[in-house]
Formats: C-alpha cells, sequence, structure tokens
C-alpha cells in the first residue's frame, strides 16, 4: 500500500484543497500518515500570497527533500509540491526546484491519487532515482476553473466540531497589491442547494462551527445569478441575494451550531445581509471584514471598490444592525505612495472605531501585482515603524475590549481541555477563553469571565492560572 505525507501550509480555503486531496487518496486506497520520514510520498501544499509565505513553503520543501537523504531507505521517497506557488510559478518552478518530483496545480487536488502512481511507476523504471538530466514533471494547468461540490471526496484536518466550507473560488476584485486572482481565476460560486447539503452532513457530523470561507464571501452567487432564493425568504433585490439565501437556509438546518462568515469584502455589504445575520440566532456575531485602509488615496491606490466614508457608514450600519457584533479587521502599512498623514489618519480611525479584532500586515512588494510596480515603494526600516505603531494602539484596544468581558457569561465552544473559543474568536486567528480543563471538548459551554489579559479571557476562580501558562512560566 502507497504511504503519503502531506504538509499543508497558509490559510483555511488551502486548508480546504488538503482535505480534498486526503479524501482522494484514502478513496484510491492509498494510507495518509503524518510521519514523512516513512511515507513513500511526502506532498507539500503550499501558499505564494506574500514572501513571508513563500519562503516558508521553499524551507518546508528542501527540509523534506534535505531529509529523505538523510534517511537510505528513503531515498526512492517521491517529493510532490502543491497548490498556489506551484500554480502561481508554474513555469519557471522546475528548473528553479530540480529536487521536487512533480508539481500539481489547484486543479489536480482531485486528481492526486492517478499522478502520485505516475510518478512512482517512472521511478521503478530507473531503479527508483530519477532518470539523469530528467526534471521535474509539472501537471499544472494554466488556469484555475475547479470548484467543489457537496459530495466531493474530503478528509476533514480539523478538529471534529469544527469545519471550513468553500463556497466558493476565485477572485474578480481588482486591488493592485493581490496576486490571488492570477493563481485562482475568476470568481465562481457553488450552488445554495451544494453548500447546504454539505452542511446538512457536517452538522449530522457532529460539527459545532461551521466557517464559510471564499475569496470574498459576500459575492457568493453574484457571479451567476441563477439561483432563485424560495418565496419565503426575503432578500435583497440589488446585493447579497445568494449570501442571505443561504445564510437563512444554514440557519434552519436543525441542530445546534454556529454559521461563522469569514472573508467579506466591504464593497458587497448590504442592509438586507446586515439584517439577516441580525434574524439569523445561529450565525455568529461575528464580522470578518478586511478594509486594508481608511485613506482615500491609499484606497484608491489599491483599487478597493470603496472610500473611506463608504466604510464609516458601513461599520456603523453592521454595529447599528447587528447588536452585540464583533468586527475584526485587517490593515495594510508602508503600501507605496503611503505617507505620515495617511497613516496618521489611520490610526485615528482605528482608535475611535475600537474593532474588536484587528490585524496588521506590512505590504509586501509581490511580482506579477500592479503595486509592484509603482516608483514610491516604502523602505523596509519604515513599514516597520508604522506596524509597530499600530500593533501598540491595537494592544491597547483589546484589552480595553477584553475588560469589557469580565463579569459576562459567555457561550463558548471548548477547542481542547481547559481551552475555548467565544462567538467572537475564529480558530486560529483571534483570541482564547481559558476554561476549566472538564468541560467536554467539542461542546458549548456558558462560563463566567473573571479575568483577561490582552487579547485572551479566563473563566477560571481567582488565583488559578490556566496550565499552558504556568508551563510558559516554568520555561523561562
Amino acid at each position: 500500500m502507497t504511504t503519503v505525507s502531506l504538509i499543508s501550509l497558509g490559510c483555511a480555503k488551502n486548508l480546504v484543497d488538503s482535505e480534498i486531496m486526503v479524501g482522494h487518496l484514502l478513496k484510491a486506497g492509498m494510507r495518509v500518515i503524518p510521519e514523512a520520514e516513512k511515507a513513500d510520498v511526502v506532498i507539500v501544499n503550499t501558499c505564494s500570497f506574500i514572501d513571508s509565505s513563500k519562503e516558508e513553503s521553499i524551507g518546508h520543501i528542501l527540509r523534506a527533500h534535505e531529509n529523505r537523504g538523510l534517511r537510505k531507505q528513503r531515498r526512492g521517497q517521491k517529493l510532490i509540491v502543491a497548490g498556489c506557488m506551484s500554480q502561481r510559478f508554474a513555469k519557471v518552478l522546475p528548473g528553479e526546484l530540480p529536487e521536487v518530483d512533480a508539481f500539481i496545480g489547484l486543479d489536480q487536488v482531485t486528481k492526486v491519487a492517478p499522478i502520485i502512481e505516475e510518478i512512482l511507476a517512472r521511478g521503478k523504471t530507473i531503479g527508483g532515482a530519477r532518470a539523469e538530466g530528467a526534471g521535474p514533471a509539472s501537471f499544472v494547468t494554466a488556469r484555475s476553473t475547479f470548484i467543489p461540490d457537496y459530495d466531493t471526496p474530503r478528509f476533514r484536518l480539523t478538529p471534529r466540531h469544527t469545519a471550513y466550507i468553500k463556497i466558493a473560488e476565485g477572485c474578480n476584485h481588482p486591488c493592485t497589491f493581490c496576486i490571488i486572482p492570477q493563481i485562482r481565476g475568476r470568481h465562481r460560486s457553488r450552488t445554495v442547494e451544494s453548500v447546504v447539503a454539505e452542511a446538512r452532513q457536517l452538522v449530522a457530523e457532529g460539527v459545532r462551527e461551521l466557517n464559510l470561507i471564499s475569496q470574498d464571501t459576500t459575492f457568493f452567487g453574484m457571479d451567476t445569478w441563477d439561483q432563485r432564493p424560495s418565496p419565503k425568504t426575503p432578500v435583497d433585490s440589488t446585493r447579497g441575494t445568494a449570501l442571505t439565501t443561504l445564510l437563512r437556509e444554514l440557519n434552519s438546518i436543525p441542530g445546534d451550531f454556529w454559521i461563522r462568515i469569514l472573508y467579506t469584502h466591504p464593497a458587497h455589504w448590504s442592509d438586507e445581509l446586515i439584517r439577516t445575520i441580525a434574524e439569523c440566532p445561529k450565525v455568529a456575531r461575528y464580522v470578518d471584514m478586511p478594509l486594508q485602509h481608511i485613506s482615500e488615496r491609499m484606497l484608491s491606490a489599491m483599487q478597493r471598490e470603496t472610500g473611506g466614508g463608504y466604510i464609516r457608514d458601513l461599520v456603523q450600519r453592521i454595529r447599528a444592525g447587528i447588536p452585540g457584533i464583533a468586527l475584526r479587521t485587517t490593515f495594510i502599512v508602508g503600501f507605496p505612495g503611503e505617507n505620515e498623514a495617511d497613516v496618521d489618519e489611520l490610526s485615528t480611525f482605528v482608535q475611535e472605531t475600537k474593532f474588536e479584532r484587528l490585524g496588521v500586515f506590512q505590504y509586501s512588494q509581490e511580482e506579477g501585482t500592479r503595486a509592484a510596480g509603482m516608483t514610491t515603494q516604502v523602505s523596509a526600516r519604515e513599514k516597520e515603524r508604522r506596524w509597530r505603531r499600530l500593533m501598540a494602539l491595537q494592544k491597547e484596544i483589546a484589552a480595553g475590549v477584553s475588560a469589557r468581558e469580565v463579569g459576562r457569561t459567555l457561550r463558548v465552544l471548548i477547542e481542547e481541555p481547559g481551552v475555548a473559543r467565544s462567538e467572537a474568536d475564529a480558530p486560529d486567528i483571534d483570541g482564547r477563553v481559558y476554561v476549566d480543563r472538564e468541560l467536554p471538548v467539542g461542546e458549548f459551554s456558558n462560563v463566567t469571565i473573571t479575568r483577561s489579559r490582552d487579547y485572551d479571557l479566563l473563566a477560571l476562580p481567582d488565583g488559578e492560572e490556566p496550565a499552558e501558562l504556568k508551563t510558559a512560566k516554568m520555561a523561562s
């Protein structure tokens, strides 16, 4: 039996691709194992969104190659590179990384098993090693068009109680800093029926949190317009029709679970979407909406399709329309042409708005984007300074946001013994709630917050420390 080890890097959307690959490997009768040193084939599912993710991907690839060289019994092991980096640099990677046996792109996730069989067969014909002078095989197709369906074989790599549902793929936005449309192609939505069918399966399996993901979840269905809501569903006839329909359909599925919406674009929000979230009790009071900046100059240069006034008004409407909402956003500092006045305006906006969750990224000059060719690039030192300024400000705000929770009773999802997440915390992104270690993992529980620490909350008796914090103190 062929054994395969898969290393998944990058975002949740990449993780779903990895889950689909594992599902197809298992369906083909292959065995998937965690130990790369014991596998016949190692797959590295890469990310290449920004420079740091490319460096991480290359590091994993080279380590996998070095490790097989160190183990005599593994020198016939095959190394396959998959994902965004393969798709983005399909023409150059085979020459740059001759250590790799094969490259596969985003549309080969369902074909991974026969590709492995082909690569292994090639090795057998030449004594387990690649023929001298033979380069890596590339199965990458020029344009990504794949989109999963509810019955696409998939093996979840997340904990049993939480799952990601990719409701669409690709992106139509013209953001000048972003390479994603060139990697993942044009936006293409699944049908409402397909997503609901998958959600029903997941809830039946015991999933307590459905995380809806795509490059832009608010654009869901807007690329087709052939999906019609049921007559009983009130919808907005202008924007967000399919997403509001989807949310109401998901909310009607029997069971106790959260529906979390990630990766929304501010340009496609509507009053009906706000109203739908407010009226659907299973939809988490949490909105992930990357804004990137507030300065009109920067938003225009980024081609974000929104202005500062629109953003301020939208934030007010969301907060007024959805009581108790936690807003998460991200900003970019150091974009070409950004000056001190732009940073001051952004800092003031952050201070005034007091986002419950916020991340800041330093602009990355990505090859192939329009922003990369702009002549007004900001120095690395200046980007670092601006990043530190914003993060220091947000740390103070986050401490205040957390302090307001002290004394409140929150419904949390137990992630692991002693650790939970509130409705305002997405998996692997936001803060933690430290709770009694006896609470059952994968279930909801109501806990009373006794203390707070910056981004985290504690629902423990006074004087009791979380076990992992005790360990960290002892180690230091």
